[in-house]
Formats: structure tokens, sequence, C-alpha cells
């Protein structure tokens, strides 16, 4: 029988693409399943070609080995290709491929990807082409460049695919063997999976659902996979009447009904399996007689249990030498590098071939390029090689592949699983520079079977601490436990010591996953240690400034003014600016921010560690020697100083760089965070909402409860009261458990206490809220850290007990704005001047008020100035000053509409309508809005603005303060959109007429 007509009997093939449609093949008992994929093709197709986008969905194929599913992909196939203009993308697990990465996404996106035009291919790259271009093959990483987070290469994959989708619509990925992928593939097919419905993108998968059929590193992605939602089928066996038409079409209709149905039982309706005992018939010339059937069985044995002696007897030592190195190289099997490491001739190779594919064991792909018939085969003839030809095998294997130019990446599957124990120095210094290879592309887990593989060579002793040391890296994004462990095994004593310069670089790292982990205690100490032990300046004073750091993030610690002095007597003695010194002033500038101390010298400091505004050179964002952890400092250090412009540009930065990095796991949610909280203190709410939820996410799939969840929760639940939303701050902060006792060792930004203490106010928890304030500040104050932003413990636990103990109250709102004042920004004390004036009455309200304004109208704080305003016009109408009032809740108003503080600008329009004054409308559509909008006081300046009087003669002709003008004209513009020249145009007015008169009055 011709090789075609064996794929076309057995219904299994390469499954590779031709240039040609594909050959039709026969499917029995999978009428239903055919049905299913026409519709499903039919109706992406039909959708894409009516306007759909989000069209997409999945198909599942489900099943034991040999039942079929092959055959039935190759049959989506030809259905897919038979559609104008769909594309089809394929690729297919191996067994002994699985552990090389992307092995299945490259399949899958090299071919479509490479077709793209240049400019195509940028826009469909975007900013991710550094990060997925070397992780799919298509390009080297750049010199010089860092190892990838591989979260980084997950989202730039999506990025890729939402661009690319669209364009290559309809579109059909289709991965057979899925359980037989790689990791890092799986783990992006599966979430994909989850959001395929909203491309133009359909997914056929088809796999094992047995869970021993999937290898232990996947099996959470095979949970992942089987819970996936979709149309899912499981294949069954076939049935008896399907079993017989095979047999009789290969044996003929002598083959008796009894002998059919023994043939049906033993194999138990598995296509492949018929087919393997077909064989064995015909070989064996039973004839397909009753009295036959008995020996059924023992043949099934030998057709699918195949031993070594049983392939050294059908195929010869030779060929079945050749046959082992085609299942060791796995799919799309290269002639030349089979033959290489068989160690065969051309003549020889061309021979064991023709016989390979005479025994139906190998078949020919259209690119020329061999493959087995079915992965069964290949898994047989693998694990007949004895042990010893395996491990040396593979050795050939890897050199052959290098030999070829494929590179250590793909030889380095084959190093991995050579003989250990020779201590060969070459083999470690391959490993070594495969793991490196590997982090460029995000697979830190391959790098880590590298350098565990290294490590069993082993490697001489005077560079064991150093493979230690990578292998503790190369989990430094991925597994912090891993990294602890292998970092502390390379500064055990026992081992022949690290370089100097490696060995403090290990020490911080080390301290740096403990950090993250939250052990920053542990984290202080090691370097804290390892500084006492550091003879070098430069590199005792790297350890001691992080050991200053972790500290600083500590919860609480023995001596935090004792450690304040040091650092400062450490700032005071730098005499350089190299990065190191910048980095202590960095620390300096955020200690001095926490103490409270003054503002203008923590900003001097923090500017002296810019470079032209911009991280110097040591201490970027994803700079390692220091981490993002001294950048973060800094851009904490402008939030709280009310420099937040300046923030929003480091964090700006640190978005892009992240992402360029291909880092998205804690560093760019720590950005997301450190924008979401600038923006809060700018007062850009919604912004700062999506910013900060964002973060969340990230915090969330990295893992539970991680300190950077703790920041995001409590300044998200901090948003969510300032935009009037409180029980669902309250719900989130209970869903969460951000109550007392807080993270166990980390400080939360800002003070979680305080922000608990806040919510509680909201909620009219007062009793709650003062206790959990009054211990706040205890401890705070033991610490030392008086900075009222914050931590702003004592003005709201002045709010908290001004009914039951007012004069109390007043104390601690009085020290509240002494250490705002002590601080110096405008922001700290604008806020502890309005806290203040909550527990005060009357005209001492008013005047507390007054000053707050005027302080937070000088400051970025957005929406502290707007709750300042519409306090002071409720304060001024308690005191009867309805017409100021009125001034000033309009203002607030408009100034919460900016901020998207919906809460505050319902109080103020309750505040307006309850003593007859008439609120704005929110929707502006034209100049009669917004004449309509300008309070009385306000349309009287904006006259004589339009006819160019400036606000000089503007205040003498009403006789009004000139402060006083100058605020109205900034209310006027803010509600007009526009500033003096075009106010008139925006205003609907002429520019000389001095009587001009809202539309109302004119009537």
């Amino acid at each position: 029988m011709t090789e075609q007509g064996n794929e076309r009997r057995t219904g299994t093939g390469s499954g590779r693409e031709g240039d040609g449609a594909a050959p039709r093949v026969r499917l029995r008992d999978r009428d239903a399943e055919l049905r299913s994929v026409e519709a499903a093709v039919d109706r992406l197709c039909r959708e894409f070609a009516a306007g759909g986008t989000e069209i997409g969905g999945l198909l599942a194929f489900s099943g034991r080995p040999g039942i079929g599913k092959t055959s039935l992909l190759h049959e989506v196939r030809r259905i897919a290709k038979l559609r104008e203009g769909a594309t089809v993308l394929f690729a297919r697990g191996g067994e002994r491929q699985f552990k090389e990465p992307y092995h299945v996404l490259r399949q899958l996106l090299q071919p479509v990807l490479s077709d793209l035009r240049p400019d195509e291919f940028r826009q469909v790259m975007g900013t991710w082409e550094e990060v997925v271009g070397p992780a799919m093959g298509l390009k080297q990483p750049k010199a010089g460049a860092r190892r990838l987070d591989p979260q980084g290469v997950r989202d730039g994959l999506d990025y890729v695919l939402t661009q690319l989708a669209p364009r290559r619509a309809p579109m059909v990925m289709i991965v057979d063997d899925l359980h037989w992928a790689d990791a890092e593939s799986l783990s992006w097919l599966a979430k994909f999976a989850v959001r395929s419905g909203e491309l133009p993108v359909l997914l056929v998968f088809a796999f094992r659902e047995d869970e021993n059929d999937w290898p232990a590193e996947t099996q959470d992605f095979r949970r992942d996979v089987v819970g996936l939602k979709g149309r899912k089928h499981e294949l069954n066996r076939l049935n008896l009447s399907s079993v017989t038409d095979m047999i009789r079409a290969e044996l003929g209709d002598k083959a008796e009904d009894a002998f059919c149905y023994e043939f049906w039982n033993v194999v138990n309706g598995n296509p492949f399996e018929v087919v393997a005992l077909l064989d064995q018939v015909r070989d064996q010339e039973l004839e397909p007689v009753e009295e036959n059937s008995r020996q059924l069985r023992e043949l099934a044995v030998d057709a699918t249990g195949m031993t070594l002696k049983s392939w050294l007897d059908r195929l010869g030592a030779s060929t079945l030498r050749f046959a082992w190195a085609c299942a060791m190289l796995g799919t799309d099997i290269r002639v030349d590098l089979a033959t290489r490491i068989s160690t065969q001739s051309t003549e020889g190779a061309r021979d064991s071939i023709k016989q390979l594919r005479k025994q139906r064991v190998l078949t020919q792909a259209p690119n020329g390029n061999l493959e087995f018939v079915h992965p069964l085969i290949a898994s047989s003839i693998y694990n007949t090689m004895p042990d010893a030809t395996r491990l040396g095998m593979h050795g050939i294997a890897a050199v052959e592949i290098e030999n070829a130019g494929l590179g250590l990446l793909a030889a380095s599957r084959h190093l991995v699983e050579t003989h250990s124990g020779e201590g060969d120095d070459r083999i470690v210094k391959k490993l070594r520079r495969a793991a490196v290879e590997h982090q460029l592309i995000g697979a830190p887990e391959a790098a880590q079977r590298c350098l565990h593989r290294a490590l069993n060579e082993p490697p001489a002793d005077e560079i064991k601490a150093e493979v230690l040391y990578e292998l503790g890296c190369s989990a430094l994004l991925t597994d912090p436990v891993a990294t602890v462990n292998q970092l502390k095994l390379a500064l055990h004593p026992d081992e022949v010591p690290l370089r100097p310069e490696l060995r403090v670089d290990a020490t911080f790292r080390l301290s740096e996953v403990l950090a993250h982990s939250g052990e920053l205690r542990e984290a202080a100490l090691v370097c804290q240690d390892e500084a006492e032990k550091t003879d070098d300046p430069a590199r005792r004073q790297r350890l001691q400034a992080a050991s200053f750091m972790w500290h600083a993030f500590r919860k609480s610690e023995e001596d935090g003014p004792g450690r304040s002095a040091r650092l400062g007597e450490m700032c005071r003695g730098l005499t350089g600016r190299e990065a190191a010194d910048r980095a202590v002033l960095a620390m300096r500038a955020w200690d001095l921010t926490l103490r409270g101390r003054s503002s203008a010298e923590a900003l001097a400091l923090a500017d002296e560690v810019l470079d032209g505004g911009r991280l110097p050179k040591g201490l970027g964002w994803t700079d390692t020697t220091w981490g993002f952890e001294l950048p973060s400092m800094l851009g904490l250090t402008y939030i709280y100083n009310d420099r937040v412009a300046q923030a929003e540009r480091l964090a700006a930065d640190a978005i892009i760089q992240f992402e360029v990095a291909g880092w998205s796991g804690a560093h760019r949610g720590f950005a997301y965070f450190l924008m979401g909280l600038a923006r809060f203190r700018r007062g850009l709410l919604a912004e700062a909402e999506d910013f900060l939820r964002r973060a969340y996410r990230i915090s969330e799939r990295i893992g539970q409860k991680l300190p950077l969840a703790w920041d995001a929760v409590g300044v998200l639940v901090d948003t969510l009261i300032a935009r009037g939303r409180v029980d669902e701050a309250w719900e989130l902060a209970n869903d969460f458990g951000f109550h007392p006792p807080y993270h166990a060792t980390a400080m939360v930004l800002p003070d979680a206490a305080s922000l608990y203490g806040k919510l509680l106010i909201a909620k009219n928890r007062h009793a709650g809220a003062a206790a959990a304030l009054t211990e706040a500040g205890a401890q705070l104050e033991v610490r030392g850290w008086r900075n009222t932003v914050w931590a702003p413990w004592a003005g709201h636990l002045a709010i908290a007990i001004a009914s039951d103990e007012p004069e109390r109250a007043r104390d601690y709102a009085q020290k509240a704005v002494h250490d705002a004042r002590a601080f110096g920004t405008a922001s700290a004390i604008g806020t502890a001047l309005r806290l203040q004036a909550q527990v005060e009455d009357g005209q001492q309200a008013v005047e507390l008020l007054e000053q707050a304004v005027m302080h937070l109208g000088q400051s970025p704080a957005g929406y502290e100035h707007a709750v300042a305003l519409v306090d002071l016009g409720a304060a001024l109408r308690r005191v009867g000053r309805l017409e100021d009032a009125q001034e000033y809740l309009y203002q607030g108003i408009e100034l919460a509409q900016h901020c998207s503080a919906e809460g505050l600008v319902d109080q103020a329009r309750r505040e307006l309508a309850n003593y007859g004054l008439r609120p704005n409308r929110l929707g502006l559509r034209d100049f009669r809005d917004t004449l309509d909008a300008l309070s009385g006081p306000e349309l009287e300046v904006a006259r004589r603005a339009v006819q160019g009087l400036p606000p000089q003669r503007i205040a003498e002709e009403l006789g009004l303060n000139i402060g006083l003008v100058n605020r109205r004209l900034a209310a006027v513009y803010r509600k007009a959109g526009s500033g003096p020249d075009g106010l008139a145009s925006a205003l609907g007015l002429p520019p000389q007429q001095r009587e001009a008169t809202r539309p109302d009055a004119e009537e």
C-alpha cells in the first residue's frame, strides 16, 4: 500500500502545512464533531464578513491515545483552508520537546509574523518587538539586553495577537497534542483561550484529558485547559460497524463476523490499535475466521507494546538507530540532523528512511522533513533505547544541533539529558551560556534546568558558588523561595567564596527577594551583616544603604530615630555623586519626608539625585544594581512633597521601561501603583482608580496579599471614599482584609491605620476609628514619623473624638497643624487646617477654612482643594454669608467635577439647594449654559474682563480685594473652558458690551 494510502487508512498524517490543499481523510463515527467544526468555522467567517470583531471561540477535542484526534484536526485544517481569506495556523506539541521553550507558539506564529511587510510588522509588534521578537525566534536579543519576565512575554503576545488577528482575520489557530505543549506556550494559550471571544479567532485544541498523560510540570495548566468554556467533544471509540468496514477493506469481504467482533473487543474501538493489529494480522497471514480470533489478543500485545527486540526484528539495528535519532528530534525532523546523530552515511540514511516509510513508522512532510506516522510510534521507539545509548545520542544531538547553526537554545534540551558526573568544564560552560540565553527570551524554568544540570556535572569547586548564584538569580522574577535557597547556598561558608563583587551582588539580591516576600527585617540584617565583612568602601556603602532601605519599609523597627540619625551622618559624609552616593541621598530624602522634617531639605536632596530631571545612570528603573526600590523612594518623596508632576514623569518612565524590558510582574505593578497614588494626590480620581486596580490585579496574579496589594488596596479605598462610594470602599476593605493587624511585616504606603481610621469615620464608626488611630499615632510617634500627609492620623482622630472629647480633639487637630507647618508643604498645611476646622464652630471654622483654601489653592492637591472649598461654602452659609457661600460652593462643585468626586458634587449641590441657592448643571452645552453656571459675583468680573479690563481695574471698580477678583476670574476661566483671549467667545458676549446680562434677565 502506498504511504499516502496508509495515511488515509489510519486517518493520520504529519499535519504539516503544504502549498496545496490537504487531502480529505474519511473519518468514521465523527459526524457530530465534523458538524460542530463546520458550524464553528462557518459562523466565524460569516460574522467576520458581516463586520463582526468579537466573534471568536474555542473548540476542544479530547480522548485517549490513538482515538483519532490528529485525524480530526487534519480535517479541521482542510475545512478552514477552503474558506476564502481565512488564515490557518497550526502547531503540535511534542513528547520530546515539551521542555523546549515556546516550541508550540513558534510553530503557530513564526510563519505568519515572518510574512508581514516591515511596516506592518512594526505596527503589529508596537513597543513589544524586543520582547516578543526574541521569544518567538524572530530576532536575536539586543546586545546588553536584560532577562525577560515570562509575564511580560505573555502580555506582549496578548498585544501582538490583538493587532495581528484583525489583519489576518478570520483566523483559525489549531494546536494538536496540547498535553505535550511546552509550559511557556501552554501558560499563554490557556489564558488567551479565555479571551479569544474578543477577537476574530477560532481556537481548536486536541489533547488527552487523563492527568497521567500530562507532564508533571504542566499539571496546573491541564486544570486550566480542562476548565475552559467552549464547545467540547470527547472522542468515543469506533463502533463495531466501522471497525468491521476497516477490517474488510484491508482483509477482504471474507472476514467473518465473529472474527470482526472479537477484533473490535480487543482494540476497544481505538482507530490506531485497529490499524496496528491489522498490520500484525496481515504480516502473520492470519485468516480472518472465527477459529483464529483467539490469537488476536496475543497479536495485539505485540502490535501496541513493541519491545526493543520487536523493533530490532522488524527494522534491523541500523534502521532502528536512525529511528532513535528521529524520536529524539521529535517533530519536523531534519534528515541531515537525523543522519549525523545516528552516525550513518547519506546512503545508509536513505535506506533507513525507505525502510521506515515502508514499515509505516515515518512519513515525509511537504517541506521535505520527516514525521512519525503517529506519536505513539515515536514514544514506543524512544522508550526502547537502552540508557547508555540514549545518553550518548543526546550528547551527539547537542553537538550536531549546535554545529548546524541552530544555537544553544535548541541544543540545550539535549545537553540536560546527557550523562553527568564527568566534571566536563566545557559542558558546564555551555549550560551556563544556554541559561543566559533562556532568560533573555523569558524562559527562566529552562534556564534553571540547565543550571541544575551544570551543578550535577559538577562544576569545578572554584566556580560552583557562581553557578549557585546564577541559579538563584534565574528564579528572581518567578520563584522567590528557590532564589532564597540558592543564594544562601552560594553565600554559604562551606563553598569556595564568590568573587567580592559577586558576593555583594548575591547578598543584595538575597535581601531584595526577602524584602519582596515581606521578610524586611531579615533582608536588612543580611545586608548589615555582610557590610561588616566587606572591605571595599563602595561595596560596603551599597550594603549599608540597602540595610537602611529595608528598615525604612518595615512595619515597625527597634530604633527608628537612631537609624535616621545614622543615615543622616552617612549622608553628610558623602564626597561624590556616584550612583551609590545618589542612592543614599534618595533614602535620606524619603527618611526626612516620613519624619515630617523640612520639605525644602528633602526636595533639595531628591533633586541632587536626578540628572537633568531624569534618573541617573546606575539608578534607572531597570537597573539591577539597586533595584526599583530606589527610584520608587524618589517618586514617593516627590508625591508627598507636592512635586506630583515630577513623580508622574518618573512613574510614566517606569511603566514604559518595564514594558520595553518585558517586566510585567511586581515591577510594573508598583509603577502602576505609583502613578495611581500620584493621580490621587493630584485629584484625578478616575485615573487614579484605573491605575490602582491595574496594580492590584497584577499583585493578585503574582501571589496572595503581597505588600503591593496592601498598598494598592489602601489607596484604592481612599479613592473610592473620595468619589463618594463609601459602601464600595468598605466592601473592598472587608473582602481583602484591610484592617488590623494589616501586613505582618511590611509598611503599607500610605499608612494603613490612618487609612482604616478614615474609612471608619466615613462609615460613622467613630469609636472604632478613635481606637485604630490612637494606636497608629503611638507607634508612629515612637518611630519619629510625623508626616501628616502620609499618615494623617492626628487630624482624623480629632474628628473621631470631637463629639465626646472636644478639648482633646482640638489638641490633636492643633498637633496636626503644628506638624504640617514643620513639614512646610501647602497641601499638608491646607489639609491639616481643613481637618482642624471640623472640630471648631462659627467664625473660627471659617477663618481656618479660608486659610486652608489659600494653602490648597497653591498646591497640586485638587481633590483636597475641592473639599476645602465646599467646606468653606458650608461654613459661610452657617454664619449667614450666603453670597460668599454660593461662590465657594460653585467653585467647589466645578473642581469636584474635574476630580470625578461625584459624592462631593452631590454634597455641595445639596448644600446649595437646601438654602435656596441654585446648583449649577453638570453638563454644559453652549455659552448660555456657561453663563447660567456663573454666580452673580463671577458674572460681574466676567463682564469687565471681556471688556479688556485688567484685574486691578476690576478690583477698583467693584471695591474688592485683588486676591478675591483673581479667584473669581479663575472660576470663570474654569467654567468657560477658556483663558482671557477667548473668554468673550466662550460666553457669547461682544468684547465691548458692558451691559451684558443673563439670558433669563433679558427676557
